[in-house]
Order: C-alpha cells, then structure tokens, then sequence
C-alpha cells in the first residue's frame, strides 16, 4: 500500500484515502470485497474526486470572479492538488487544503477545505467544510464525484436500479460541449425508479438539476443495495462510460456553465457566494446493504 494513504476501518468496513485530492482511494466490506471502483485508466482514472471551486466545464475553460481571469480545467483544482493530514484516529481522518500562491493564480481568495471521511459499522460519511478567509465574499461551486461498483459485490448479472427516496421523476439535462443547455428532457425516472442500462450513457452523464431529492438507493432490490443521503447537495448527476464496471453518483451544489454564459464563477447555475469568515457544509453518507 502507498504509505501516503490513510487507512481506516470500523467492523464492517475499511477505507483508504490519498492526500492527493483528499480522495478515497478504496472501500471495502470486511470480507475485502469493493464497493469503490478501482480507478483502472483503460476506463477512467479517478475513484472520488473532490469538485471545487467549479463543477463541470467552464466556457474555453476560462472562469472569472469579477475583473480576474484564469485557466481553469473541468471540476476544478482540488483534485489535483495535495491536501496535509490535519487528524487521523482509527476509524476517521480529515485531509485540509489551504489557498497558496498557486491556488491564488487561478482562484483569487482565502480559503480552507476540509475533507473528513469517518466509518460507523456499514456506514461511510464523507463530509467537506469550506471557509472563506478572505475579506471579500467567495462564490464557488462544489461537488462530490464518487465511483461504485457495477455491478456490486455479488449481484452477479442482476439488473442494477437507481430509487429516489422522493419517488420523484425529475427532468434531465444532457451537456452540449460539457456546458448546460437549457432545455430539459423528459425524466428516465417512473415513480422514482430508474433500471440502469449502459446505453443510457452514449450521449454522457444524466444530470438531474432538481427534483432528485436527498436520498436514494444504488443496487439490486432485494440483493446487495447501497443506501445514500446528501446534505446541502440539491443537485445530482449519474456517469459511466458505456461499458466500464462502474456508476458515479455524483451529488452537487454547483454546475457547468450555462451555455452562452460568461466565465463568472457568481453567474453558473446553483454557484454559491461565502461571506468572509463563514463557513459552508456538505455531506454525503451511504449504507452498505450487501
């Protein structure tokens, strides 16, 4: 194991995670079977990016806060950037990335994210606090972008489902050149149920700008299921590339620019704007039924 990861367990459960990102690297039931995609590249390299200060693309990948410009690639730089161990105990850790000279290029305020992961028997919690240190106030998008199984340990060939808490049927958007249109497409969703297929993803991720509610289940009804609920996420998106053995369930507060949109950070979709010395919150925790 890379001596740089955490690891934490709890009875159920084990996890590691990277100061790269502060991302997840694994996650494990206690008979080593994984619930987390393993990141192999012929598909797609990350595991659970952290999203920040941006979700999705930005216009000619360029964003602005007001007269400041920068280069700023999809998902922001969080992921790519190493994160200090700030705590670390059996079954918990917390990961803190600070603004420096570089972050300050790109994205021109004060600011701390801290990441913590914590296990409780079957039950992950991920949970980011980002303060504004700056004497200006922030705006700023964020997102989790986490990776499972597919299918899950010992589902074998059952249909795998996605079930709203809600039983809502909220509308889809698809990206055109990674930015959001405005129209919306008629809801994949019947009374909250959702059979996942690989060819739902030809035409990219199905992103559900509102209505998917705070909760819902990923797996086999019946079988092996994993059990999620968000905190302050209204947004949610779900990935894979046609074929590949995983499903991102990707919970948001933020988007991809509006297409036709300007570079502003303040003008995207569900962006949020930090008064100097607050402090945001988000969290998302799941359940292993297996």
């Amino acid at each position: 194991m890379d001596p740089d990861l955490i690891r934490i367990a709890s009875d159920r459960l084990t996890a590691t995670v990277s100061p790269l990102g502060a991302e997840m690297q694994s996650l494990r039931t206690a008979g080593g079977a994984d619930l987390l995609w393993h990141g192999d590249p012929a598909w797609w390299s990350g595991r659970a990016p952290i999203l920040f200060p941006i979700v999705g693309k930005a216009p000619g990948d360029r964003i602005a806060v007001g007269d400041h410009e920068a280069d700023m690639r999809q998902h922001g730089f969080a992921r790519r950037s190493r994160f200090e161990l700030d705590a670390q105990g059996a079954d918990s850790c917390r990961h803190v990335l600070r603004d420096s000279a570089e972050t300050r290029a790109l994205y021109p305020f004060a600011f701390e994210l801290a990441v913590s992961h914590a296990l409780a028997g079957d039950r992950l919690s991920v949970s980011v606090e980002i303060a504004n240190r700056d004497p200006k106030p922030m705006p700023f998008g964020f997102g989790f972008h986490p990776a499972f199984a597919w299918p899950l340990p010992g589902a074998g060939g059952a249909p795998h489902e996605i079930r709203l808490d809600n039983g809502a049927e909220p509308p889809m958007a698809r990206l055109q050149d990674g930015l959001l249109p405005p129209d919306r497409e008629p809801s994949p969703f019947a009374a909250g149920r959702l059979v996942l297929a690989p060819e739902q993803f030809d035409a990219d991720a199905m992103i559900f700008p509102e209505g998917a509610g705070d909760g819902l289940r990923y797996g086999v009804p019946g079988g092996p299921e994993l059990a999620f609920s968000f905190e302050n996420l209204p947004n949610l998106a779900l990935w894979t590339i046609p074929g590949a053995p995983y499903l991102c369930v990707e919970p948001w507060h933020g988007m991809a620019a509006a297409t036709g949109a300007s570079p502003q950070i303040a003008k995207r979709p569900f962006s949020l704007s930090l008064a100097p010395g607050d402090t945001a919150r988000f969290a998302w925790h799941v359940t292993a039924h297996l």
